[in-house]
């Protein structure tokens, strides 16, 4: 098939086009700015631009949606433009040029609420109910992406959860700068049972649902390692591939939801340059479990994680002992 993957200068977007060019695939990319994928024709452009959209789409047999405003904060207009009307846009203009396949790149936080999630499904995704701007625009662009499934335009939904691996900015590269500064916190006492998954997993995972979207259209699927690890555990192991000390600050849910509130109202009116240091979701995060019930994922999607957590572990002390190479 040609295929057209957005947002392949990230992580995942990148590990996504590697795996879908691996499958045989002709890829295309769509982002700002190069991909840096071996072999992948690069298109730059935003999916804010209807006109970009069409122009990318044109030819293809299938698109990969990873393209997103990713943030713990920020104005919820700009998550609109890009989460919501980004989609609307791309599935409009694959609907006019006959494309009739789509695999959209959603999240878990869709559907959670803020309580624990204990060997659940992919519940439907709730935009009412999501928390945050991130999770609350990803939960509408989802609705529209598999609302516009049918037999002209298949559509599955892939949730990966806690992406992560060598190169990782969102996840990796915040757990071990602020571990490094005595600025990273277990709540409670780190126990919260969650889920995550290895990169390769996860681009695995989705290149599948885009091979079996034929299948399974019209459904959303998450994907994980299928290995729960407490938060105290999954930090410790990402610091000590690292080299550096495993969290030892306590404190307690409650305050760190309540401190939470307080950054979101105060970044609202005075933005800091990076993330916030809590949030009320990061809290919640933090402190409740989060796992899944892997089994309908794999069997319909027919495939099984390849990469372990503790495979995946050393994989990334490999990167860090060699001065982190370019991933």
């Amino acid at each position: 098939m040609r295929v057209l993957v957005t947002g392949a200068s990230g992580l995942l977007g990148g590990a996504v086009a590697r795996a879908v060019a691996a499958a045989g695939h002709e890829v295309t990319t769509m982002q700002r700015r190069r991909s840096g994928v071996a072999g992948a024709t690069d298109v730059l452009g935003s999916v804010t631009n209807p006109r970009a959209v069409a122009a990318a789409v044109a030819g293809q047999d299938a698109v990969v949606h990873l393209a997103a405003k990713v943030s713990l904060a920020g104005d919820r207009a700009d998550f609109e433009a890009v989460n919501v009307e980004g989609t609307r846009s791309l599935v409009a203009e694959m609907r006019r040029a006959g494309v009739p396949r789509l695999a959209f790149v959603s999240s878990p936080s869709v559907a959670h609420s803020g309580s624990s999630i204990v060997g659940a499904d992919a519940e439907p995704a709730a935009p009412g109910h999501a928390r945050g701007h991130y999770a609350r625009t990803k939960a509408a662009a989802e609705r529209i992406a598999l609302g516009a499934s049918d037999p002209e335009l298949r559509v599955v939904a892939v949730r990966p959860h806690l992406v992560w691996g060598p190169g990782d900015t969102q996840l990796v590269e915040r757990i071990v700068d602020r571990a490094r500064s005595g600025r990273l916190p277990l709540l409670d006492h780190g126990a919260a049972l969650i889920d995550s998954t290895y990169v390769d997993n996860a681009a695995d995972g989705i290149a599948a649902a885009l091979e079996r979207v034929d299948a399974v259209a019209g459904n959303a699927y998450v994907v994980t390692n299928g290995e729960p690890r407490t938060v105290a555990d999954l930090m410790g192991g990402i610091c000590a591939a690292a080299g550096v000390a495993a969290p030892r600050l306590r404190v307690p849910s409650g305050v760190a939801r309540a401190a939470g509130s307080l950054v979101e109202r105060a970044w609202a009116v005075r933005p800091g340059q990076d993330e916030p240091p809590m949030t009320r979701f990061l809290a919640e995060q933090l402190s409740t479990a989060h796992w899944f019930d892997q089994r309908r994922t794999q069997r319909d999607l027919e495939w099984t994680p390849a990469v372990s957590l503790d495979e995946g572990l050393r994989r990334l002390a490999a990167w860090y002992a060699a001065g982190q190479p370019a991933v």
